[in-house]
C-alpha cells in the first residue's frame, strides 16, 4: 500500500495536516508540497476547520527538499531547480500565505531548508524543546529559497538571517525562542496537546476577523504606512460590517461571552 505524502484529521474544529514521510524525516518532493496545498483548502472548505495545525509524523517536522535524485525527489540541476520551485512550491507558499483561518506550525523536529521555510509560514510557531531550525542550502552549494530570505530577516533582523544562511549552522528551539523566531517551545511529550489548546482558542475566535489581520501583516511589509492605513481603514470597514461584529458587540452589550463559531470561516 502507497504511503500517502501527506496526512490530515479534524480535532473538533481544528484541521491536523502531517507531513507524512517519517522515513525520510518528511523530506519535501513535488507531490508532497502539492498535497500540503490541497489539503489546506479541502480542510477548509470542505470539512470546516478554522484553524490549522501542521506538523510532521515521526521525529522531524521536514528535512527540507528530497535531493535523492529518485523519480519522486527534486533533481538537483539547475533548470530543474528553477521549474520544481516555481510550479509546486511557490504555488503552496502563497496557498499557506493567502489561508482563510489561522494557520499554526508545531515543529515537532528538525525543520531544514525548505522545511524551515514552511515553518516559518504560521502565525503562530510552536517547536519542542529538541527541535532545531537549519539554513542549510550553503551546505550544498545553493542559496535560501522557498521564501526564506523574504521570512528570515523580518522575523530576526537581517545580521541574524545572515548569520543563520551563510554559517548554515543549527538554531537549537529555544534560541529561536530567545531570537523571536517561533513563540512556544514545550516538551516534546506535550508539544502537540499544547498546540491545540492555542489552535482551539483560535478556533474559538473571529476567524473572519483572524483572516484579516493575517492580510494586514501580510501585507504590511511592502506597503507604505499610507498604504497600511488605507487598508487598515478598508478592512475594519469591511469587519465592521460582518457578523461577527455584530456578535461581539451583542455579547459586549449583553454582558457574555460572544459565541464567534455562528459564522463560519469564510463569511465577511
Amino acid at each position: 500500500m502507497t504511503q500517502t505524502p501527506i496526512s490530515t484529521e479534524m480535532d473538533e474544529s481544528v484541521g491536523i495536516i502531517r507531513f507524512n514521510r517519517p522515513d525520510v524525516l518528511n523530506a519535501l518532493n513535488p507531490a508532497t508540497v502539492t498535497a500540503l496545498g490541497q489539503a489546506v483548502l479541502s480542510l477548509v472548505s470542505e470539512q470546516g476547520a478554522r484553524c490549522i495545525v501542521l506538523t510532521g509524523a515521526g521525529r522531524a517536522f521536514s528535512s527540507g527538499a528530497d535531493l535523492s535524485g529518485g523519480k519522486d525527489g527534486n533533481v538537483a540541476t539547475a533548470n530543474r531547480a528553477e521549474a520544481v520551485l516555481q510550479k509546486f512550491y511557490h504555488p503552496m507558499l502563497r496557498t499557506l500565505r493567502d489561508c482563510p483561518v489561522p494557520l499554526v506550525t508545531a515543529v515537532n523536529g528538525p525543520a531544514v531548508g525548505a522545511g524551515m521555510s514552511i515553518a516559518l509560514m504560521g502565525d503562530i510557531i510552536t517547536a519542542s524543546q529538541d527541535a532545531y531550525f537549519l539554513q542549510a542550502f550553503a551546505r550544498i552549494g545553493l542559496v535560501p529559497d522557498s521564501g526564506s530570505s523574504w521570512l528570515l530577516p523580518r522575523l530576526v533582523g537581517a545580521a541574524r538571517a545572515r548569520e543563520l544562511s551563510m554559517l548554515a549552522e543549527k538554531l537549537p528551539a529555544e534560541k529561536a525562542l530567545d531570537w523571536g523566531l517561533v513563540n512556544r517551545v514545550y516538551p516534546a511529550d506535550t508539544l502537540m496537546a499544547e498546540t491545540l489548546k492555542i489552535a482551539k482558542s483560535l478556533a474559538d475566535g473571529p476567524v473572519n476577523g483572524l483572516s484579516r489581520i493575517r492580510k494586514l501583516y501580510w501585507e504590511s511589509d511592502r506597503n507604505s504606512f499610507e498604504d497600511q492605513l488605507n487598508l487598515e481603514d478598508e478592512l475594519q470597514l469591511a469587519a465592521s460590517l460582518g457578523p461577527e461584529f455584530a456578535e461581539g458587540a451583542a455579547a459586549f452589550t449583553e454582558k457574555r461571552a460572544p459565541d464567534f463559531r455562528k459564522v463560519p470561516a469564510g463569511r465577511a
